[in-house]
């Protein structure tokens, strides 16, 4: 689906390559952070960058806190529009189980309470963007930090052309959160504002750059899910013109895979 890069590289290119991984080598022999590492080895400098497509995909950022709800609004924006689901999550957890180098890599740094390289994490979306058929992915729960936002922009060379930012107040989240009966189980009251400390912190450079860049679609989160849905998604995905003949594509698709068959 999208244009690969050449396989051959210049001399030019190669020699700028080589170079930037001695310099790494050096660097990781002086001591450089166990994460700093694993981003500079397990991405080869010499690993394509995707260029810009023909025909660029649709891409819909779905961002929230915990309790916001938007896990329930991806699920019936996939069953609505038929776009192909991606969890940033989904992907590392997935990467782990198959028990792979880098999976094992991935595990030791979740264990070790680092954060994976944002690279790691673009390079895994990256693979399913290219591997699908579909022209219409949905990514949830990603950006989490500006640092993703520009490794997104830089490896894959796309903006989104939606953000959803599901905005709801703390105390509903956290009562939600703690009556739903899933997710963590050691969450509770302090837990729950400590990670919403957290998102918020990191997440609100996120939602402001896409405001300051018009894309952000600020959603009520309170109500109904159907309420929120109809009154504040749909309209949303109805103004693209490539959605208002869309409805009920995939009506069978789950929130529960983390790749969902888009029949588009």
């Amino acid at each position: 689906m999208w244009r690969r890069v050449a396989s051959s590289l210049s001399p030019m290119i190669s020699s700028s390559s080589s170079s930037s991984r001695s310099l790494a080598l050096n660097q990781a022999a002086s001591g450089l952070k166990l994460g700093e590492f694993f981003s500079t080895h397990m991405i080869n400098p010499e690993e394509r960058v995707s260029p810009p497509k023909e025909k660029a995909p649709f891409i819909t950022f779905v961002l929230g806190g915990p309790g916001s709800g938007k896990g329930t609004q991806c699920e019936k924006i996939v069953e609505t529009f038929g776009l192909q689901h991606l969890s940033a999550g989904d992907l590392l957890r997935r990467e782990i189980a198959m028990n792979t180098k880098n999976g094992a890599t991935i595990l030791n740094l979740i264990k070790d309470g680092k954060i994976v390289p944002s690279e790691v994490t673009v390079k895994l979306i990256q693979k399913e963007l290219e591997s699908s058929d579909s022209s219409k992915f949905l990514i949830d729960g990603f950006p989490r930090t500006e640092e993703n936002r520009v490794a997104f922009e830089r490896i894959i060379r796309a903006d989104p052309d939606v953000v959803l930012f599901f905005d709801c107040p703390e105390e509903e989240m956290v009562t939600r959160v703690l009556n739903r009966n899933q997710g963590r189980i050691d969450d509770n009251i302090t837990t729950m504002k400590k990670r919403l400390k957290i998102f918020n912190a990191l997440n609100r450079p996120v939602i402001d750059y896409y405001k300051n860049k018009g894309k952000l679609y600020t959603i009520n989160a309170i109500g109904t899910v159907d309420d929120i849905f109809q009154q504040h998604v749909l309209p949303i995905f109805n103004s693209f013109e490539q959605f208002k003949e869309s409805r009920h594509v995939n009506p069978k698709s789950t929130i529960s895979s983390s790749l969902v068959e888009s029949s588009s």
